[in-house]
């Protein structure tokens, strides 16, 4: 009877492990993918009743922390983000770029810098929207007027391509 003891705590120990690396696996797996992206709210930060723009309060970025959100387009969700760049400006751009994209990680804020997920190349935040290629944040256009930052539907469609990502079921 002892012995049937002995065996049971190696095999819970074990069945225990598989549990924490699945679930770490599963957590993993949802962040890669979301990058920390929230939807479009509603009320404040919306889109608007007929579906052309998004509209942000442009207060909402005074900290200088880059924001990041999606919107969904069918099955596809168009990630992209919006700083205030240390030089006071409010800058946007698409969550991928024209070399990292296929991998579907984004881009991280660190400080001042934008920092590629997948090859660790950093931006400064005053090249967001500036600089395009390579592994830049791909800008998106962005209006800031009357304490709002505005961004046509239409142009974040033109970014549906770079979240089309290769073998996606």
């Amino acid at each position: 009877m002892g012995n049937k003891k002995k065996h049971r705590l190696p095999i819970f120990g074990i069945a225990s492990v598989l549990l924490v690396i699945a679930a770490a696996g599963l957590y993993w797996s949802g962040v890669k993918r979301s990058n920390g992206a929230r939807t479009i709210p509603s009320g404040e930060n919306t889109l608007n009743a007929s579906g052309t723009h998004l509209s942000f309060a442009e207060s909402m970025f005074d900290d200088g922390k880059a924001r990041h959100f999606q919107h969904r387009d069918g099955d596809l969700q168009v990630r992209f983000f919006i700083v205030k760049s240390s030089d006071g400006v409010i800058r946007a751009a698409f969550d991928a770029c024209d070399v990292c994209w296929p991998a579907g990680k984004g881009y991280g804020q660190s400080g001042d810098y934008m920092v590629c997920r997948n090859c660790g190349q950093r931006f400064a935040s005053i090249r967001v929207n500036e600089v395009k290629g390579g592994c830049n944040p791909a800008p998106l256009e962005r209006a800031v007027q009357n304490g709002r930052v505005t961004i046509q539907v239409q142009d974040l469609l033109e970014g549906k391509s770079y979240f089309d990502f290769p073998g996606k079921a």
